[in-house]
Parts: structure tokens; C-alpha cells; sequence
């Protein structure tokens, strides 16, 4: 699918990394587990680093560490997108777990699919193992706060 015409980022991952740790501090706590990898004109990628702690018994890479990780693609998204306003907020994320995943890295290949005044629609692809198999397809929307 071709990009939006205009979707120039305005900032680089480690720009955004940098303001995740200054606006969102409780993101990571003590450990660097979400981060910013790549933003590129029209999406970014993420990655979850896995640790025992995302893990629910099975050792399978737990729902709510997943949802985190496709909402963290939107938010990298919008911030680097639409500027840097730390309020935009998630305003619908809906997501299809595939396969398990077990600890280590996890990448979430996000594209917005439509850029608005007021709405961003993004989806996100969430791969892990060897093999890059999605894991986890997420889509959602950000609202976008006016310009002040």
C-alpha cells in the first residue's frame, strides 16, 4: 500500500526514545523494554525486548505486553508524525493474536495508513523468532491534538 503523500517525520528514533523518557518515564521503569528503533517516512518500528517479566506461565510473551508494544508503535507514530505534543492519546486499539512468542526481541512494524487534522489510523505487524512469523496484527487510532 502506497504512503500517504507528506508523511515526513520530524523526528529521529532516538529523538523520540529521548522524549519517551522524559514524558512517560513509567514506560520502562527500571528496565529499557520499549524503544524506538526506526522512523521512517510513513511508520516506524518498535521493539519490545522480552524479559521473564512480560512472560505468563508457558513462558509465552504475555497479551498485555503485546498491546503495549502496538500502542507504543501508534504513540512513536504520532510523535514523530504530527509533532512531538505528547498529549496525543489512543482513542481505539483493536488487536488478533496469532502464535505464542517466548522472551527476547519482538518488532512491531507500525504504517500509518491515514494521516488527519485530528485522527491518525495506523496498524501495526508484530513479528518475533527467527523466522520474523507474525505474532500479533494490531490497528487503532490516535487523536491528534490541535496545534496550539
Amino acid at each position: 500500500m502506497p504512503i500517504q503523500p507528506n508523511l515526513a517525520p520530524q523526528m529521529t528514533a532516538a529523538e523520540v526514545n529521548d522524549l519517551l523518557r522524559s514524558v512517560y518515564p513509567q514506560l520502562n521503569d527500571e528496565f529499557a523494554s520499549y524503544e524506538a528503533i526506526d522512523v521512517f517516512a510513513g511508520g516506524c518500528t518498535v521493539r519490545l525486548n522480552a524479559l521473564d517479566r512480560h512472560l505468563r506461565p508457558g513462558g509465552t510473551v504475555s497479551g498485555p505486553s503485546l498491546f503495549t508494544l502496538a500502542d507504543i508503535g501508534g504513540y512513536v507514530c504520532a510523535l514523530t508524525h504530527a509533532g512531538p505534543d505528547a498529549l496525543s492519546v489512543t482513542t481505539n486499539l483493536n488487536i488478533n493474536f496469532v502464535r505464542k512468542a517466548e522472551a527476547g526481541p519482538i518488532l512491531g512494524h507500525c504504517r500509518i495508513l491515514k494521516m488527519g487534522k485530528k485522527l491518525m489510523v495506523f496498524d501495526v505487524d508484530i513479528v518475533a523468532g527467527r523466522d520474523h512469523h507474525t505474532i500479533a496484527h494490531a490497528t487503532g487510532t490516535y487523536s491528534i491534538p490541535p496545534k496550539r
